[in-house]
């Protein structure tokens, strides 16, 4: 019996990833409510424990009862004379076990208790699930697509599935059944169906985390990613600093011949990335953000609400300004300063004095 017994409890643990004590929690409390629900019925209120025999395997009922002097009901109370024939020591006011094991319950019981131990199981999986993952929200993992439902992808990622919702992908994608990519982990949800695990391909801080995974001297705070500016799936800005003057942060997430800077790009699907360095300098920090076109001179506005006005020349104007106005518009996310572009030409004709 107790072979039998606890290696299929032992085979359980192990494949559910439980802990062995607590799966053998979980039979006890199926087989107290079995118990309840068979000999004494549901309006019962009777305090009902089972225990296993550690050795044997049995199961033992025990019946919780408070001492008292004088009986007013008997489901719950029991005298202190009765009680002292179980504990000659009892008193007043003690709690007391009373075994009360039918004969042949331990089959009746197992069997009873097989789907109460089911549903438990699969809610402490649940939960080693949700325990698991909402402790890695801000954190990269690898998925495989695994199936579509509309335009949302559900990933397996391992021991769960994850969503990525339509507005979390990035157009390049096109993603299909059995593709492997790295999303970022955003949010895990409690629901009646065990966890809800939602990441994102579009959000800025997957970038950051990227470049962290592939820049040892970010992973390690020597270089630090001070500012990230995206517009998923087309052009990213990033600001970086290094506390080691010997160390050149951009060399650093660029690489060896590339490699580093490569391998992001490529699983963000061609992404390109500007990779600015950092300043506490306003007008440096601006100029730099514009890149790659040239600044002639940044003008403070207004510190306060900082507006900064930048003169490029005539010929720059347009690649300072981007394609629908995209480099302008990073730069100023990058930099957190609203930042109005005109040429020189223009700068000239607005300060030069009518006549």
């Amino acid at each position: 019996m107790k072979g039998e017994l606890f290696d299929a409890i032992e085979q359980i643990a192990r494949e559910k990833n439980l802990p062995l004590e607590k799966l053998i929690e979980f039979i006890e409390s199926g087989m107290a409510s079995a118990y309840h629900r068979d000999f004494l019925g549901p309006s019962s209120l009777a305090r009902i424990d089972v225990k296993l025999d550690r050795k044997t395997g049995d199961p033992s009922v025990f019946r919780t009862k408070t001492v008292v002097k004088e009986v007013t009901d008997p489901e719950l109370e029991i005298s202190l004379n009765d009680a002292k024939e179980y504990a000659p020591e009892v008193e007043e006011g003690d709690e007391i076990k009373i075994e009360v094991t039918p004969h042949g319950f331990g089959r009746i019981a197992a069997q009873s208790a097989r789907q109460v131990l089911a549903q438990k199981l699969r809610e402490a999986e649940r939960d080693l699930i949700y325990q698991e993952f909402s402790s890695r929200v801000n954190d990269v993992i690898s998925g495989v697509a695994n199936r579509f439902e509309g335009k949302g992808i559900y990933l397996d990622i391992g021991r769960a599935e994850a969503y990525l919702p339509p507005s979390d992908q990035v157009s390049r994608d096109h993603l299909k059944s059995g593709q492997r990519i790295k999303v970022y982990l955003t949010e895990v949800r409690r629901t009646s169906r065990g966890a809800q695990i939602l990441v994102s391909r579009t959000h800025s801080n997957f970038l950051k985390r990227l470049f962290e995974l592939e820049v040892p001297e970010i992973a390690s705070k020597i270089v630090e990613l001070k500012a990230v500016a995206r517009e998923p799936g087309f052009r990213s800005k990033i600001a970086v600093w290094s506390r080691d003057p010997r160390v050149d942060p951009i060399g650093a997430c660029i690489g060896s011949r590339g490699q580093r800077i490569q391998a992001i790009v490529d699983e963000l699907r061609g992404e390109k990335i500007d990779i600015i360095p950092w300043s506490d300098d306003p007008s440096e920090f601006i100029t730099k953000a514009l890149s790659p076109a040239k600044v002639s001179r940044v003008i403070i506005s207004n510190s306060n609400d900082r507006t900064a006005l930048v003169l490029v020349p005539d010929q720059q104007l347009s690649l300072a300004i981007g394609r629908e106005g995209q480099n302008a518009r990073l730069a100023a996310r990058l930099t957190g300063w609203r930042i109005d572009i005109k040429s020189e030409s223009q700068f000239e004709v607005k300060t030069s004095p009518t006549t």
